[in-house]
């Protein structure tokens, strides 16, 4: 890790697992319960997006990356929007369940998406790595698991205010998700 010490790495893994944090929270807000696999799964998936996003972009190279850096923020925005709209929408039209679906966004591809959206920002970040002669080895496996830690965490949380908060839950969890959408595209925008 030659220009990026560890603890470099620890700092930039962390900010860069805010979005998932936030994901997990507001996703699980919405859930009547949450298995250890789902918490598995999600951080998982959170934490393996995150580890080789910023190797693609390590890898990748300026020309790819410039591209996606033109647009990428959009594309984390309108997919945080539609997931947020939709949990909002649900929430205020329950099913025959008094008031409370269940919105999993644990897999398929809801957890792709978030998966996805959450990791776009490691893509710069490991262009970056790059230039700074980084070990993209050790950076990437520092994120990831710095993701999957954080992830779990945000899961167990969100789970203790989806109790507190009850039925506007999933509402809560929409408006957290729209809200990080609206942060990267004014962290790109500003």
């Amino acid at each position: 890790m030659t220009e990026t010490g560890f603890l470099s790495l620890f700092i930039i893994a962390l900010g860069l697992s805010a979005d998932c944090f936030a994901v997990a929270v507001g996703g699980s807000v919405s859930m009547p319960a949450i298995s250890l696999l789902q918490v598995l799964r999600v951080s998982l998936a959170f934490g393996l997006f995150q580890a080789v996003m910023p190797a693609l972009g390590w890898a990748v190279g300026r020309t790819v990356v410039d591209l996606i850096a033109a647009y990428g923020h959009w594309v984390a925005f309108a997919f945080l929007s539609l997931v947020g709209g939709r949990m909002i929408w649900e929430s205020f039209h329950p099913d025959d369940d008094h008031g409370r679906r269940d919105v999993d966004f644990t897999k398929g591809l809801l957890l792709l998406t978030l998966s996805i959206a959450t990791s776009i920002d490691s893509l710069g970040v490991g262009l970056s790595f790059a230039f700074m002669n980084t070990n993209i080895a050790a950076a990437s496996a520092t994120i990831g698991t710095v993701a999957f830690i954080i992830t779990a965490v945000g899961l167990a949380l969100g789970r203790k205010v989806g109790e507190v908060v009850g039925r506007r839950a999933e509402a809560i969890g929409g408006i957290i998700l729209i809200g990080i959408g609206l942060r990267i595209v004014l962290s790109h925008i500003l």
